[in-house]
């Protein structure tokens, strides 16, 4: 049994494959890169035995040929900022891996399109409908909003002014991490009996500005209160009210065997 993590060079292909080796023999693993730099988690995959092969989203042959002898395949979605590309890309790679004879496709999706995107019809589930459609086994595992958005809020700028300013709404998050993912998704790929199934990778509760800014206090050693002014202008405020950022969903912890990272531990990251 072989499996392939496109996109492998990524953020979340590194945690994915950083996962997987402490999982099953790294000769199981093979990373799918467009750029053949190596980190130092697919160095640790080539001394282990596993293997780098390249693959361009954008070049259909060289998919296919690196998709050879692949049982399992994880396609993660284009980086593409333009959908008409993306969905052309992603079209190319599962037509790929059908022809190559791949078994089991697993993609990268995003929560709740049905509900969250104000668009007819997205990129990703005109993808999933694509794989729907190749007669391969499939796993769809539906990522929430990444936690990496509150670094353009201005955390670091609160703790000074002990004010957190934001956009008045009724804001809700049920953003998650991409550890929490990797670690999710990896178990997924090292398991069986995830076919044909449709995972909301979302948090299991939501969390408010006014919950951040509690964090923010705990943080600092002194109060950070949260604040709405209705001329604060950032283009993050259009895009969260694009997606669903209220749902929740217990499939993310259920495939983790534990709760998400805390909302505190969540956005250390992001302070200095």
């Amino acid at each position: 049994m072989s499996m392939m993590i496109t996109g492998a060079n990524g953020q979340l292909g590194n945690l994915i494959i950083a996962n997987l080796l402490a999982k099953i023999p790294a000769t199981q693993i093979i990373a799918g890169v467009r750029n053949l730099g190596m980190s130092s988690t697919l160095e640790a995959l080539k001394d282990q035995g596993g293997e780098v092969r390249y693959m361009d989203y954008d070049i259909p042959e060289t998919c296919q040929k690196a998709f050879t002898g692949v049982n399992k395949l994880l396609l993660i979605s284009s980086s593409h900022t333009d959908d008409t590309v993306r969905l052309t890309q992603h079209t190319s790679v599962i037509n790929a891996a059908r022809k190559a004879g791949v078994e089991h496709i697993l993609y990268t999706s995003f929560a709740f399109p049905q509900t969250g995107l104000k668009i007819p019809v997205s990129v990703h589930r005109l993808t999933e409908q694509v794989i729907f459609d190749s007669d391969m086994k499939y796993t769809i595992l539906r990522n929430g909003l990444y936690i990496d958005f509150v670094d353009v809020l201005g955390l670091n700028e609160a703790i000074q002014s002990g004010v957190l300013t934001t956009r008045p709404g009724n804001w809700r998050f049920n953003a998650v991490t991409r550890s929490d993912l990797a670690q999710a998704i990896a178990n997924v790929l090292a398991g069986e009996g995830y076919e044909q199934q449709i995972y909301e990778l979302a948090a299991s509760k939501t969390w408010t500005f006014a919950d951040l800014a509690e964090v923010l206090t705990a943080f600092a050693g002194k109060t950070i209160i949260h604040s709405e002014d209705v001329s604060v202008q950032h283009w993050i405020y259009p895009f969260l009210s694009s997606i669903d950022t209220v749902s929740t969903s217990k499939d993310l912890e259920q495939l983790m065997g534990h709760p998400v990272t805390s909302l505190k531990d969540s956005i250390a990251p992001f302070l200095k």
